[in-house]
């Protein structure tokens, strides 16, 4: 079955991540403010993740020595052709204007899912809340607003 349907097993773990992520995939939260809007979709993030990402990591360590990819080729082929998800959260704040698009770059837009998918390799659990608010408050929010929020205890 699997060289009728799938090439090699390279192409078979991309297909499982893609249809993966179409199925993990809810709507996009519009709070009507960045800050809502980032911590709800890293709160997906962390909610939909956390189920796979520490039985993922084991089976996939094996496949990058296997392969030669790293996790960053797995991850921009499953990918492939799928909006992100921060990005047209940033773009309604833009919209808004929250934010100076000038302040955004590809490193700067990534960074709040990067910070979370770290945690979420390392502990392999759910993000816990004050976590996600201390990356939108402390570290994400004062890169992209012109005039950042004090840090706050509310989520």
């Amino acid at each position: 079955m699997l060289a009728r349907r799938w090439s090699n097993r390279v192409e078979l773990v991309v297909a499982a991540l893609r249809h993966r992520a179409a199925l993990a995939a809810p709507d996009l939260p519009d709070t009507g403010t960045l800050r809502g809007d980032v911590l709800a979709l890293l709160r997906q993030l962390s909610a939909s993740v956390s189920e796979v990402a520490g039985v993922l990591s084991f089976v996939l360590a094996d496949y990058f020595d296997a392969t030669g990819l790293s996790p960053s080729d797995l991850r921009q082929r499953a990918l492939a052709g799928t909006p992100s998800r921060m990005a047209a959260v940033l773009q309604r704040a833009v919209d808004r204007g929250e934010i100076d698009p000038g302040r955004l770059s590809p490193r700067i837009v990534s960074l709040p899912v990067d910070l979370v998918r770290h945690d979420l390799i390392m502990t392999r659990a759910p993000v816990p809340d004050d976590t996600l608010t201390e990356i939108i408050d402390r570290i994400f929010l004062p890169l992209v607003l012109a005039d950042p929020p004090k840090p706050s205890g509310r989520a």
